[in-house]
């Protein structure tokens, strides 16, 4: 079984929308996908996430499920230096980095920064939806792996936004969600890919085949957007180009 997660086009977060450069992007990665094997789509309940599937849908003649947790992961949390609500993915290295428990798989959620939080709690909710729909699919989560109930080289779709995305991944990988939220990157319209393994009968493991690809904006060349992404060098202008999508 794979799952192919898909984060929207290059946001108008004001709106809930898409820039018009986010629309180029959709349209390409319709152009892409359409004739390519995906068996069921799931789709974020926001604005941006259902713009974004909407030109893919339209291409292939498809609908796709609305699922709630899908929704993008901005449970807020208090920053223990200002006060301020902050989402739970964009603290300063060095204030993350600097709690040993963010890098374990059972503790993160015990540090100066998560505990006394609702972000456990909302991380816990989306994991449970997340092995909910992947049951519906033939595979149950049992501890930190998939007992195989209906084995299937299905393909599910699943169009959402970068910080859920980290979530599920780091569910699927049994990695920390602080790391993964913190340290990987997924640009606007790029494809992610989990594909399970079974190395012994009824028994699944996801393995992750690539993050962040984004071959239908090489084939339109269309630059690809770092939304989401800080500085690469401190000094430089706030804007990141990327000259070369991979």
């Amino acid at each position: 079984m794979r799952v192919l997660f898909i984060r929207h086009g290059d946001p108008d977060y004001v709106h809930d929308s898409l820039t018009e450069k986010g629309v180029r992007e959709a349209k390409a990665l319709a152009a892409y996908l359409k004739d390519k094997p995906i068996d069921k789509w799931y789709c974020s309940p926001l604005g941006r996430a259902r713009a974004t599937a909407s030109y893919s849908l339209k291409e292939r003649g498809e609908e796709a499920e609305i699922r709630d947790f899908l929704h993008e992961f901005d449970s807020l949390m208090p920053d223990p230096e200002t006060g301020k609500d902050r989402i739970p993915w964009d603290f300063f290295p060095e204030v993350w980095m600097a709690e040993e428990k963010h890098f374990d798989l059972e503790h993160w959620h015990e540090s100066r920064l998560y505990s006394g939080t609702n972000v456990k709690k909302d991380h816990d909710w989306v994991c449970r939806e997340l092995d909910t729909l992947l049951g519906e699919h033939g595979y149950r989560r049992e501890g930190h792996f998939y007992r195989v109930e209906r084995p299937n080289k299905d393909t599910i779709a699943v169009v959402c936004h970068m910080g859920i995305t980290c979530v599920m991944l780091s569910h699927l990988l049994n990695i920390s969600p602080v790391v993964m939220m913190h340290a990987a990157f997924v640009s606007p319209t790029a494809l992610t890919m989990v594909e399970t393994e079974e190395r012994s009968p009824g028994s699944a493991l996801f393995r992750l085949r690539y993050l962040g690809a984004t071959p239908h904006l090489t084939l339109a060349g269309e630059p690809v957007s770092a939304s989401g992404m800080f500085k690469e060098v401190y000094d430089e202008e706030p804007e990141r180009i990327v000259t070369f999508p991979d």
